[in-house]
């Protein structure tokens, strides 16, 4: 277990220990579930006076929520949320096993490395710091780690919203994950991208309604046709160029461009890897994921259905479902098998100013742009409560890491001195903010 130290040594330890704790979530309450890292959690904040409470929307299931209390009773507060659990793993696909929390190459290693024990870890060494020391910051800041963010946050996040909005009170702005991390654009230029959107998800069920009979026979009401056809088309699609604020603002800040529909196709290709991190935040999308009919080969099934993952642009919701109902056509219905709202927050304010100062006294001669995020976070749940929300998890990375391709991804891991960046420039961040 890690030892009481100063935050720079003491964040590696506590991010190793979090990965070295299963919390691998599977989407169905199978997994180990999150209760013993929210023990861990509790405990640490607990260590340094904190008065840390535990939830539980279902065995296992675990969240833990903390209040510090400001130097000034008349600020709004501010909330800083992490997730404990992860998805799921092949250990047999990495290099070092995905439990380990190896220290090796530089690199803290394992599942949870960069989504995101890492955070966790940089909040609790911050604020274990912090509150030894008696600094306490200037506004309310609330703690949440919690659980089942990688399956929609409804055993977590949305299930505290909904059953515990209380723990809440006075929140006004947050701050999360996949946010604040560096982009090398060339060998002295450097941006940090601070996510200031997401896009809306929609998981669909697509299911075909036929005539069931023998696969000899003529047939004009095959199921699995009308949902081949189905896929097709909306896999096939080519959805236009939608560009939202958050969009136009990451690349005039970061390349001086004044982004055009017409143009978006010509820039985005000359971009190389960053290509991957903005492509799907220029329009929405709809991705065949699953197939599924019949039980014999020489019967025609009356149901065939489909897995369709789908992500609109905030914004954009009400074109992006209208085009999927014609693409279905009239004998496929869809319904949701997740569905969660997009998010947009202006890109102003004293939070972006002090993310901003906070990242550039560490690194000067940087800049800090907002950026759209493709997938989703606990923040869609916290808006509910009127909260708006920033991905600040500040990390500045080597030019050669393929930081998006960690995600989800075999051999997670994050640079050690990412994680002693990320502790200084979440400290400043909280005297300012």
């Amino acid at each position: 277990m890690v030892a009481v130290g100063n935050m720079e040594e003491e964040v590696v330890g506590l991010c190793r220990d979090l990965i070295r704790i299963d919390t691998s979530n599977p989407g169905d309450s199978s997994g180990p579930g999150e209760r013993e890292a929210a023990e861990y959690v509790a405990e640490k904040l607990a260590e340094v006076g904190l008065e840390p409470q535990v939830f539980e929307s279902e065995p296992r299931r675990t969240s833990v929520v903390a209040r510090i209390e400001g130097t000034d009773p008349g600020r709004e507060a501010l909330l800083l949320h992490g997730h404990l659990d992860v998805v799921p793993f092949d250990a047999g696909d990495w290099t070092r096993h995905p439990l380990s929390g190896e220290v090796a190459d530089g690199c803290v290693w394992g599942r949870g490395a960069v989504d995101m024990k890492d955070m966790d870890a940089m909040i609790l060494a911050v604020v274990r710091q912090r509150l030894r020391e008696g600094r306490r910051p200037p506004r309310d800041v609330v703690l949440a780690f919690t659980a089942d963010e990688e399956a929609g946050g409804g055993l977590g996040a949305r299930w505290l919203v909904e059953n515990h909005p209380e723990l809440f009170e006075g929140c006004t702005e947050a701050i999360g994950e996949v946010g604040g991390f560096s982009i090398s654009l060339s060998e002295t230029e450097r941006v940090y991208a601070i996510e200031a959107a997401e896009k809306g998800i929609a998981w669909m069920k697509l299911t075909a309604r036929g005539r069931a009979g023998h696969g000899s026979m003529l047939s004009t009401e095959n199921a699995v046709t009308e949902v081949a056809e189905a896929v097709a088309r909306i896999g096939r699609y080519q959805w236009p160029v939608r560009l939202t604020p958050t969009v136009k603002s990451f690349f005039k800040e970061a390349f001086g461009i004044e982004l055009t529909e017409e143009d978006t196709e010509a820039t985005v290709a000359k971009m190389g890897p960053l290509a991957r991190l903005v492509g799907a935040t220029l329009r929405n999308t709809a991705n065949p994921t699953m197939l599924e009919a019949g039980y014999k080969a020489n019967v025609i099934p009356q149901t065939a259905t489909a897995a369709v993952d789908g992500r609109f642009l905030p914004g954009y919701e009400e074109e992006f479902f209208a085009t999927i109902d014609e693409l279905l056509g009239p004998n496929v219905t869809r319904e949701f098998i997740h569905y969660d709202i997009a998010v947009e927050t202006p890109y102003e304010g004293r939070l972006v100013r002090a993310m901003t100062e906070a990242l550039l006294a560490e690194d000067p001669g940087a800049r800090v742009v907002p950026y759209m995020m493709s997938g989703g976070t606990d923040l869609k749940s916290f808006s509910l409560l009127g909260i708006r929300g920033f991905g600040f998890t500040p990390l500045r990375l080597p030019p050669d890491l393929d930081f998006s391709g960690m995600f989800h991804g075999v051999d997670e891991r994050v640079p050690v001195d990412a994680l002693t960046f990320g502790v200084r420039v979440l400290d400043r961040f909280l005297d300012l903010c």
